[in-house]
């Protein structure tokens, strides 16, 4: 069907609306981005407030410390881990022992028996750096690592 040429006129004259409009649409939103990402920079990056506190005496100072010596006394942060061979034809140390201890050697030691078919995996609890259960060499050698690393 031929248009005439009033009819392509005003289609091309809505084209051009159209296409104005959309283009001062995508400018508003541009603008609006770039004030937001500007207001979150300036907001990064401003410093902090400080704060009006009146400061610590002596006594509470060593009471903090205190408090902050015994939360990492009870904190897992002896550890050692020991890779072997479970059996002897299989190669690649893919079985492991791994203490996570204290300092008072309480913890676990988790222990990962690697086979052709399955994995098995043990955790066994340690108190005093011992344990009510009978522990494999490799068990043993876990927690001495970890107890030496203190």
């Amino acid at each position: 069907m031929p248009w005439d040429k009033e009819t392509l006129s005003r289609l091309v004259l809505l084209a051009l609306v159209l296409a104005l409009v959309a283009l001062v649409l995508a400018l508003a939103a541009f603008l609006r981005a770039g004030r937001s990402r500007r207001r979150t920079t300036a907001r990064k990056l401003s410093p902090p407030r400080p704060r009006k506190t009146a400061p610590l005496s002596t006594d509470e100072v060593t009471a903090a410390l205190q408090g902050l010596q015994a939360d990492v006394a009870s904190s897992l942060r002896h550890l050692a881990v020991v890779r072997y061979d479970a059996f002897g034809d299989m190669g690649g140390h893919l079985s492991w022992s791994m203490a996570l201890l204290d300092d008072s050697g309480d913890g676990v030691v988790l222990t990962s028996i690697h086979g052709r078919s399955d994995s098995r995996t043990y955790a066994k609890n340690i108190a005093g750096w011992s344990a009510n259960q009978q522990l494999s060499p490799e068990e043993d050698e876990a927690i001495g690592f970890a107890r030496s690393n203190q």
